[in-house]
């Protein structure tokens, strides 16, 4: 049998560690509980490159901050999670990121690890994993990107933030009863004395 082939295979082939099935992620209930992170790229008028670092809260829908520049690395998503949780005084409990190196840098996991901030990473080649912020990232190519010429990075930078501005707090979101992302946070924070 063997030396024609025909004996069979005693075990079972093992899996790859990647085929492990991934265990579900914990429901998101409350604001700052769960941020996802990712990047989309665009062109200024030039043709110059331009990267926009974009940040969502996944329970209130809010975009928490859009951040542009020209060469965005794992030192810049440090410096805007940590000017976010200065200016805002807001952390999240649970970071959902893709497996960037930008995001699995050793200043963001210092970040992290500081501020008790639990890295979630999507398996390699899954964007279903943080579809929230692929979603966003869609309507902001949609709405914005694609509708600006950008003229400079300072321009680039003005019309995103007016955008993210609009998007938090004039446009509705049927996953939130159709209120805006900053309508739905109010109606929670007066929930209890109700």
């Amino acid at each position: 049998y063997c030396l024609e082939g025909l004996n069979l295979r005693s075990k079972r082939p093992r899996r790859h560690v990647t085929a492990r099935h991934r265990r579900i992620r914990p429901t998101v209930t409350a604001v700052d509980q769960c941020w996802s992170m990712d990047f989309v790229a665009d062109n200024l008028f030039n043709g110059r490159r331009i990267r926009a670092l974009t940040v969502v809260d996944n329970f209130s829908r809010e975009c928490v901050a859009i951040d542009v520049g020209q060469g965005l690395r794992g030192d810049d998503v440090v410096a805007v999670m940590e000017r976010i949780r200065q200016t805002q005084q807001r952390v999240p409990q649970r970071l959902q990121t893709d497996n960037g190196s930008e995001f699995i840098s050793k200043t963001l996991d210092r970040w992290a690890y500081e501020n008790r901030v639990t890295m979630d990473f999507s398996r390699p080649g899954k964007p279903t994993d943080n579809a929230l912020v692929e979603s966003f990232n869609g309507s902001l190519r949609d709405e914005c990107l694609n509708v600006h010429w950008f003229l400079s990075l300072e321009d680039a930078q003005e019309k995103i933030e007016c955008w993210r501005q609009e998007y938090n707090q004039q446009r509705p979101h049927s996953s939130l009863n159709n209120l805006t992302p900053e309508e739905f946070i109010r109606s929670l924070q007066k929930g209890p004395d109700l």
